[in-house]
């Protein structure tokens, strides 16, 4: 059976889809207190790589992650992601995928839509995330073709800008996921820095999908120039010898670089997302630095 990723489905569709110490960078006039002041974070993981294990045994796959080391998850929405393995969730009411996900020892805080629930069915979505105790509503694609213009970019963006301005009233903040396709360019302006010029910084904030370092583009460089901006981010590596996404710390991100500009940035959840096998070692990776 031929498979389809996230993208490819998203893109034809439109319906969307322990804690980590670090050793913080700071100025050299600080003291060594200060210097090795520790940034603690929830080592989380994204749903979208295991979901036919989820889709089998939901409670199962979710107390093996924790048992790798990961204390959060970030799901992928049942109704968005029905045909594509997360069909079984569907009729899961919001405190029962709550208190499964909690049974685990996973805290749930975030959640992928797409831009077609999202302007559906928003009112339902928003209600379903407030009462599972979520505060992140992540649109995952706005499932524009290749051949959009700047314009069907920005247009998605001031949508979004008046979703999130609706869930922020219930309390829950709307964020933007990125693909390779965002650091594409159009007329010689990059799609990425047009959005965050057009994202409300209130109502929008950034999900950064690390894995964008294949093209060239860093996620500390993003978190220093747009501070506060972000809320969460996607982590991966990259080798480019392989000429793929490997374990974190096998490949050329700098992760102390990383972990010394998330709170510059804003990030306030990091959510591994790579083929499972990956998975163990990442979290290793991660809780030894």
């Amino acid at each position: 059976m031929k498979t389809i990723s996230r993208r490819q489905f998203l893109g034809k569709s439109a319906l969307g889809i322990g804690t980590a110490i670090v050793a913080a960078q700071v100025p050299l006039d600080l003291n060594a207190e200060e210097i090795f002041k520790p940034v603690k974070m929830p080592i989380g993981f994204q749903t979208w790589t295991i979901r036919d294990q989820l889709g089998k045994d939901f409670a199962g796959t979710l107390k093996m992650m924790a048992g790798l080391g990961y204390q959060s998850v970030e799901m992928c929405s049942p109704p968005g992601y029905a045909a594509l393995g997360f069909g079984p969730l569907v009729n899961l009411k919001a405190k029962e995928m709550k208190q499964i996900i909690n049974d685990a020892g996973l805290a749930f805080t975030s959640t992928h839509y797409g831009i077609g629930e999202l302007r559906d069915n928003l009112d339902d979505r928003i209600a379903f995330a407030a009462e599972s105790g979520q505060k992140q509503m992540i649109l995952s694609t706005f499932g524009l073709p290749g051949k959009a213009t700047m314009d069907d970019w920005l247009k998605a963006a001031d949508e979004l800008n008046a979703i999130g301005m609706k869930t922020k009233k219930a309390g829950i903040q709307t964020g933007f996921h990125n693909h390779h396709m965002e650091f594409e360019k159009i007329d010689g302006k990059l799609i990425y820095d047009e959005l965050l010029k057009r994202f409300d910084p209130e109502y929008v904030k950034m999900q950064f999908q690390v894995a964008v370092i294949s093209a060239g583009y860093k996620a500390s460089d993003y978190f220093k120039k747009y501070p506060g901006r972000f809320i969460s981010a996607h982590l991966a590596d990259w080798s480019p010898t392989e000429k793929k996404n490997v374990v974190l710390g096998k490949g050329i991100v700098d992760w102390k670089e990383f972990f010394a500009a998330v709170k510059e940035g804003g990030v306030q959840n990091i959510f591994v997302e790579m083929d499972p096998e990956t998975f163990k070692d990442s979290a290793a990776f991660i809780k030894s630095m």
